[in-house]
Order: structure tokens, then sequence, then C-alpha cells
């Protein structure tokens, strides 16, 4: 068999495989994008040596959290200035998460600004932003101590501990 005909026999193969769909099949299948998780509660605790703020937030997967320690707080997109009662402030950035559904109703029965009288650091709390897939909570807190964020899955949660 010559080079030419073992070249045109496997071209035909190969068109065969690819108008079967065979050579579709074998390559994985792309998954559908997960549901960005969505705010549905904010829990707070008061803890020996540390308040607790915890974010419950619906199914999706686990965000990523970050955060700044501000001499004030603002708006996402607006940019205005969330007036909050603290000495100092707390933005926390989670990323993707939304406090809305795929309608634009609140999943998030909550207040958007709220006074913690329970906690020994942390003053109040505020939603200050929901936009593009980014979740923005403030805290307003007595004295800058340590902060510590992170995220817990089963149920999908980001905490936020902050020093006495």
């Amino acid at each position: 068999m010559s080079r030419t005909t073992k070249w045109r026999a496997l071209a035909a193969v190969t068109l065969l495989i690819a108008g079967s769909g065979l050579l579709a099949a074998a390559g994985p299948a792309q998954a559908a994008d997960p549901a960005t998780p969505t705010l549905t509660a904010i829990r707070t605790g008061n803890n020996t040596g540390f308040d607790r703020v915890v974010l419950d937030l619906g199914s999706g997967p686990a965000p990523a959290v970050s955060y700044q320690l501000l001499d004030e707080l603002t708006a996402d997109a607006s940019g205005e200035i969330v007036w909050l009662t603290g000495q100092y402030f707390i933005n926390v950035a989670v990323t993707p998460a939304t406090a809305h559904d795929a309608s634009g109703n609140p999943t998030y029965p909550g207040p958007q600004k709220f006074r913690t009288r329970n906690l020994a650091n942390v003053m109040a709390i505020a939603l200050t932003g929901d936009w593009e897939g980014q979740l923005s909570v403030g805290l307003g807190v007595r004295s800058r101590t340590a902060v510590n964020v992170f995220t817990l899955t089963a149920p999908t949660r980001v905490v936020i501990d902050i020093a006495h």
C-alpha cells in the first residue's frame, strides 16, 4: 500500500468517525455554570475574645473573600459614603455572590443596615454593595483589631471574626 493510499484511508476513517458523532462524544462534556450564591441571612455572635458575623449563602460555589480596614465606607458602584456607627470600618467583599435572585428580587429579607448592640467590638453592619456578582458588607467597629475572614461549606457561608 502506498503512502498516498494510507493517508486517504486515514482521512476516510476520520471523516466517518467525525460524521457519526463519535469524535464529539469522546471529549468531556461542558458543565453548565454553577449558580451564583445568594445572601439569605446575616447572623452575629459574641464569643470569648472575638465577635463573629456570619453571612449565610444559598447554593453555589464557595466564593472568594477579601477585606479592607478603612476610615470610611463607600457604596459599590456609586462611591457615596455609607454612614454607619463605628470608629473604624471593615469592608468585606464576597465574589461571586449577590443579595438578589435572577429576577432581581431580594434574597436577603433583613435590613440593609443595623446596629449590633450585643457585640463587644462590632457596632453596626451594612450591605454596601450588590453589583456585578460582588457582594460587599461593611462593619463599623470600636477599635482596630485582628480580623479573620474565611468561607465554610455545606452550607456555604462567610465567617468574619473580629477580635475584641
